[in-house]
């Protein structure tokens, strides 16, 4: 199960910490991470965290400015952190907590998908 917290009003220039808590015996050992659609837009990486690895997407609107964590739980429950600074208009999305046995699959095809969680960056 995963179940992300977070989104909300912000003013471009703000930041904005979505959580995700994920819970289940095979989650501990999956990577998790994060996928954003915007209006009218197809869903895109944003970041994701396996094995002490973190990625974030190596686009320009994003790399720099989003960082990925992850606090891997004793109770089979994990919670992924993604912290956006300097936050944008085009950022405005729904963002999507996923799930996958691995990072390259989760970049790709993540396996879950978490309800989304709305962002809105006013200008």
């Amino acid at each position: 199960q995963l179940q992300a917290s977070g989104g909300g009003l912000v003013q471009e220039g703000g930041s904005l910490t979505l959580s995700c808590a994920a819970s289940g015996r095979a989650i501990v050992s999956y990577a998790l991470g994060w996928f954003r659609q915007a209006p009218g837009m197809s869903r895109e990486f944003v970041g994701g965290v396996w094995r002490g690895t973190s990625r974030i997407s190596s686009k320009d609107s994003v790399k720099d400015r989003f960082t990925i964590s992850r606090d891997n739980a004793q109770n089979a429950q994990n919670t992924v952190t993604l912290r956006m600074n300097s936050l944008k208009p085009e950022d405005t999305a729904v963002y999507y907590c996923v799930a996958a046995p691995d990072i390259l699959t989760l970049q790709r095809t993540p396996r879950y998908w978490g309800p989304g969680t709305q962002v809105t960056v006013s200008s």
